[in-house]
């Protein structure tokens, strides 16, 4: 099978045409050695089909970054049949760069020509047999997005990938030019593949080359003291740089006519701005830019957790209306208690529904085996497994979300808003994309952090991660905010939600403030990001997104937390000398969480609780493996402290079970989410982390975890405790709970702050006097 690899810039549109060429084939893994993801599929509509491999987004071959050096071993050393180019023809000359280096290689290559919809739409016209008379391959323009035109340039590709291509260099020094054929000459004595690449690279001095090819080092260091240029002396590097770019806009200037669009503006005639441009002097406001952030981050929120949708049964308005499906299974999945429920809590329901009437007709295939038997199947894995897919129609309705916000071009715009707030503190808006990603998953999140230049401030983000909740961590939501509305009287779960949510967020800008100006002090690193035009979500391209991340949640489902399902059931219904107990007095489990209990007292969850108090710290150490552990745990525990209880899909009834049995308050509540929330990530993560983190700095990243997620829960609970615990009487009237966690993040942030506001008040006050004088 032949093997096509895709190279181009980021936010070129490499990855929409890799969804676009192999749909449903694609494969998701990581580069061997590495975390940096690696993407493979087929193309099927050719005489034979084609393997696609979809490299990472870089600027350069030049061994800056991982993506870089992968890129350009993949293309050097595993030989695909020939490189597809991708090249935004809405930045022609900037994407042009990698292509001058890529026609250094002995590959085939085709170039494609893409956005060449956004190009038609402006009147812009390009003329691409121009471009590909002057540059040498062959050239097809493409829409990547609505799929036009890829079935001619799979045809051109594959024809081209028949005939081998000898490499060819656009440089033009002569000087240069001539130290680059006499070391050509002596990598083609040496038998090297790709010679003029590599003599090329080594008279950059690459510091790959240098280390692979150290005995011809001596001939460019020799013609160097021969050599000075008057702009760049005797910077190799710098002159061939130049070489390329001057190439690019001699050859390539007159191939693209823009339409000039002129409109009045104060009795002046200007440059019509586009649309992204109009639409950019709002969203990307100092002011109105975090804002609209904010209002979009609430509502994505809500249409995924809230139980009034858009609050349109507030104040009675439907208390009396009788919906047609009043009665039915249908009642309480769309309705709940005068409101419209929002499409992710209707999914959930639907799911819960579904799971329910599953476990009933196993329970009912089962009721003449052995007790131990039915309780493992029912209580320990149904229950169990259930309890967390049954939140996977939430946790993909939330990656939709971001990943409209992403495809649309809109998260870039945050990144850059958010890059005057992130340099205060120490970091770059490019770290902003990572702790994004946090709300997702903590892994690629993580793995995203190598985009960040400097260790330190890799180190610090890493560290931070976890605290933007991943998916994983929303059943933990949900259900203990559900369980505070059925056992407190308080009906706004999302406000919940959303508010913990923002707990998270002001605890990773306290602690990447404290760490910034202490244990990994440093400048921030120059943000440069482009920023790609506004345009529609590819649908088949969401949905291969959704599906990825529907099948990687499903076989965690099937794989630890089943098995650490079991093993929860096990510890709870066996006591120490290995017999069945069917309930959780005198079980092993039992023992485990009564013996740390007391650790979590200043927590709100340890010895102050009565008899089943442990289960708390039982729960929060489980998460440990996998923070869906943390509900799963609680539906085996509900099930034994209940008997004949059957487990829910969401987790509330077993969350309510708990605080009933517990007699932990509403304060309590909260501070388990927070606990949860703070402290060490799932496994899966934590190897991640010790894998992207600097040599020695892992040890001391678990260490934070523990010391941050104890302090912040700890300092949470105190604060809490000023307001009444009675949430059925005078503080529910007044909606205390309501804003009460939104002061303890003030109060806190406030708290950390100032002595840094103090800081930067004073320095501005002696740069002006410095200024003055």
């Amino acid at each position: 099978m032949k093997r096509f690899a895709l190279a181009g810039n980021p936010n070129c549109g490499k990855t929409t045409l890799f969804n676009s060429l192999t749909g449903s084939t694609a494969h998701v893994g990581n580069w061997p050695g590495v975390t940096v993801e690696k993407k493979d599929g087929v193309y099927k509509k050719l005489e034979e089909h084609v393997s696609i491999i979809d490299l990472p987004g870089i600027y350069s071959l030049s061994p800056y970054t991982n993506e870089e050096v992968i890129a350009r071993n993949y293309i050097l050393d595993e030989h695909p049949d020939l490189v597809i180019n991708i090249v935004d023809a809405t930045n022609l000359e900037r994407n042009l760069y990698l292509t001058t280096q890529l026609l250094e290689i002995n590959v085939p290559m085709i170039i494609a020509l893409n956005m060449i919809d956004v190009l038609n739409k402006e009147g812009t016209v390009i003329d691409v047999e121009a471009i590909e008379k002057k540059i040498g391959v062959p050239v097809v323009a493409v829409s990547a997005l609505k799929e036009d035109n890829l079935d001619n340039l799979m045809k051109r590709a594959y024809e081209a990938s028949k005939q081998p291509r000898e490499g060819k260099t656009i440089i033009t020094n002569k000087d240069i030019l001539h130290l680059i054929g006499d070391v050509n000459i002596a990598f083609k004595g040496k038998e090297v593949e790709n010679p003029l690449f590599h003599a090329i690279k080594l008279v950059e001095n690459d510091e790959l080359e240098v280390a692979n090819h150290n005995d011809l080092v001596s001939m460019v260091e020799a013609f160097k003291k021969t050599f000075n240029d008057e702009t760049f002396g005797d910077d190799f590097e710098a002159i061939i740089a130049d070489n390329r770019y001057h190439y690019i806009s001699d050859n390539f200037h007159t191939v693209v006519k823009k339409a000039v669009k002129e409109e009045e503006e104060d009795g002046k005639k200007a440059v019509k701005m586009s649309r992204s441009d109009k639409i950019d002097k709002v969203l990307t406001h100092r002011v109105f830019g975090l804002l609209i952030f904010a209002v979009v981050l609430f509502f994505v929120f809500h249409l995924t957790f809230g139980e009034n949708l858009f609050f349109i049964g507030a104040g009675g308005l439907f208390e009396n209306v009788n919906p047609s499906f009043a009665g039915t299974a249908w009642e309480g999945m769309i309705w709940h208690e005068g409101g419209i429920n929002s499409p992710g809590v209707i999914l959930f329901n639907a799911f819960d529904m579904t799971f329910g009437w599953f476990i009933e007709v196993v329970g009912g295939w089962m009721s003449g085996a052995p007790e131990w038997l039915s309780g493992f199947v029912c209580d320990g894995v149904l229950s169990g497994l259930f309890s967390i897919l049954g939140f996977l129609p939430q946790i993909l309705v939330l990656f939709l979300f971001f990943a409209i916000m992403e495809d649309t071009g809109y998260m870039a715009r945050v990144a850059f808003i958010l890059d005057r707030i992130f340099r205060k503190f120490g970091l770059s808006g490019r770290a902003f994309i990572p702790m994004i990603m946090g709300f997702g998953c903590s892994v690629p999140a993580m793995i995203n952090t190598r985009t960040l230049a400097d260790d330190k401030e890799r180190t610090s983000t890493i560290r931070v991660i976890p605290f933007f909740s991943c998916g994983a961590k929303l059943p933990i939501l949900t259900a203990i905010a559900g369980g505070v509305a059925g056992a407190f009287g308080f009906a706004h779960v999302d406000l919940i939600t959303y508010s913990m949510y923002v707990v998270g967020i002001v605890a990773a800008i306290v602690c990447v403030l404290l760490m910034r100006h202490t244990t990994q002090k440093g400048d921030a690193a120059p943000f440069i990001m482009e920023l790609p035009e506004y345009h529609w979500p590819q649908f088949k391209a969401l949905m291969i997104h959704l599906w990825d991340k529907a099948k990687h949640f499903v076989k965690k489902a099937f794989t630890i937390i089943l098995a650490s399902t079991i093993v929860i059931w096990f510890l709870s219904n066996f006591g120490w000398n290995w017999r069945y107990l069917g309930s959780m007095d005198g079980s092993i489990l039992q023992s485990l969480g009564q013996l740390i209990q007391p650790i979590f007292t200043p927590l709100g969850f340890g010895a102050q609780l009565s008899a089943f108090g442990w289960v708390f710290a039982v729960a929060a150490i489980t998460g440990l493996i996998a923070k869906e552990n943390v509900i799963a745990t609680f539906s085996v525990l509900a099930a034994v402290i209940v008997s004949g209880f059957e487990g829910t899909e969401e987790g509330v009834e077993e969350a309510i079970i708990m605080i009933q049995n517990t007699g932990i308050t509403w304060q309590g509540c909260i501070a388990f989410i927070a606990f949860n929330m703070l402290t060490i990530p799932c496994f899966a993560a934590c190897a991640t982390a010790k894998a992207e983190l600097p040599k020695g700095q892992f040890k001391w990243t678990l260490a934070f975890w523990l010391v941050a997620s104890y302090i912040g829960t700890a300092v949470i609970y105190s604060v809490l405790n000023i307001f009444p615990s009675n949430l059925n009487g005078h503080a529910y009237k007044n909606g205390q709970l309501a804003w009460a966690i939104p002061v303890v993040c003030v109060i806190v942030a406030l708290a950390v702050l100032t002595p840094f506001a103090i800081k930067w008040w004073n320095a501005r006050k002696a740069r002006k006097a410095n200024l003055g004088a």
